[in-house]
């Protein structure tokens, strides 16, 4: 068994600069922009924000495909991809028993869940869609993860090696053509001869 050392927790760490998104300069060109709502302080449209945000996150564990972001951003869903052929470290109980032990993940038979976030899609034509990315944030994953373990087989699962835009399309061209099936079935009559 390899031993597992404790870390130094007091020694010095490396913070970077971290940059609101609702700052002081954000406030005047939305002022500008929109002055009705000026009646609203930062704190009022920081907490507007953050619950429209976690309605869309809670919405893409309860459904199986994801959801769809606003203004056609990109698209979020919850995968279950195999375990990592690397160490899993479980590090909490690895500090507790000086030895290295793994994440088994044995709750979801050795799966684990991940958040998807895609822009790929022809759908979505952004001039710089690569500098684009997403970021969950702490109470997303928290969240996921205990929803993970009771309805991991409700997700979609995705392999190592497969692009989750090819999966997106795939997926947005089967239910065209299942809602086109639908459509011509439902207004089937077999004792209709005509065209």
């Amino acid at each position: 068994m390899d031993k597992f050392y404790k870390p130094d927790l007091s020694s010095t760490r490396y913070r970077p600069k971290r940059i609101h998104l609702v700052d002081k300069d954000y406030l005047k060109s939305f002022y500008k922009k929109y002055p009705e709502y000026k009646k609203y302080s930062r704190a009022q449209l920081f907490y507007m924000i953050k619950k429209f945000n976690e309605k869309l996150w809670r919405t893409s564990l309860e459904h199986r495909d994801g959801i769809e972001l606003p203004e056609s951003l990109g698209y979020i869903f919850i995968g279950a991809c195999p375990q990592a052929k690397g160490p899993n470290i479980d590090f909490a109980k690895s500090i507790k028993y000086g030895v290295r032990v793994s994440h088994k993940n044995w709750d979801t038979d050795g799966h684990i869940g991940k958040i998807f976030f895609s822009n790929y899609s022809a759908k979505y034509k952004l001039k710089e869609r690569a500098l684009w990315g997403f970021t969950a944030c702490r109470t997303f994953k928290r969240t996921m993860t205990t929803v993970f373990k009771e309805e991991w087989k409700k997700f979609i699962f995705i392999e190592n090696t497969y692009k989750v835009s090819q999966f997106y399309k795939k997926v947005t061209q089967k239910n065209y053509y299942d809602k086109l099936a639908k459509d011509k079935l439902d207004n089937y009559n077999e004792f209709d001869i005509t065209d």
